[in-house]
């Protein structure tokens, strides 16, 4: 499916949900999938979902409240934890709304090490022991990540986001029909995180890095 999905059809990249019946992306299942891909050097676009283990769980609540967030942010605790995204560096990963609840969990992330997210100010990991698959650090592997605007252009998402990781990492989406194109950029210009620069570099540029066919 790979081999005719890039080769035959020329799709930009590959697709996938952030589980697959309760296996995050992390599950050593996916190894022959991401040498594959990791040979290819593809872009690979990830959208929640939610698991099998978390349908239904608070009555009233839909799942896509909080399990939407919170699965985005398992399969990249998996990816990363696992040792997958060390093992296969080649991989472009690209995660749905703003990366869920990572960067407001950023100090469970670091795990047993500190780091300066912001310059000049340390910020404590939680634990002792910095996790053993990850030789160059979670933050490292995190600040390789792309993540799209869909639904999280507020202030409060985008402000925390761009904190984990540089502008070179963020894509603009808007998860339409849900949200608007124009929603979506009204939300960007008005929140006062990014500067006309980095807005232009949101709306194209990054991403005529990584599929560079797509440069005017």
């Amino acid at each position: 499916e790979i081999e005719y999905a890039l080769d035959t059809l020329k799709a930009d990249g590959i697709c996938l949900y952030s589980n697959y019946r309760d296996k995050w992306q992390g599950n050593a299942a996916f190894d022959p999938i991401y040498q594959e891909l990791n040979r290819r050097k593809s872009v690979v676009y990830v959208h929640p979902i939610e698991a099998d283990c978390c349908r239904n769980i608070v009555k009233d609540v839909g799942d896509t409240i909080v399990e939407y967030g919170a699965d985005n942010t398992r399969t990249i605790a998996s990816l990363i934890f696992s040792g997958s995204t060390t093992k296969y560096p080649d991989i472009t990963w690209i995660f749905s709304h703003g990366g869920g609840m990572m960067p407001y969990v950023i100090e469970r992330f670091l795990a047993g090490v500190t780091a300066e997210l912001i310059p000049g100010i340390v910020t404590k990991g939680q634990g002792q022991i910095p996790p053993r698959n990850v030789p160059k650090g979670v933050l490292y592997e995190l600040r390789k990540m792309y993540f799209d605007t869909a639904q999280a252009s507020n202030p409060v998402a985008m402000r925390a986001l761009r904190t984990v990781v540089p502008i070179s990492q963020i894509l603009y989406g808007t998860d339409y029909w849900y949200r608007s194109a124009g929603e979506t950029s009204k939300g960007l210009i008005t929140n006062n995180v990014f500067t006309a620069k980095e807005l232009q570099a949101i709306y194209r540029l990054n991403a005529e890095r990584i599929l560079p066919h797509y440069r005017a």
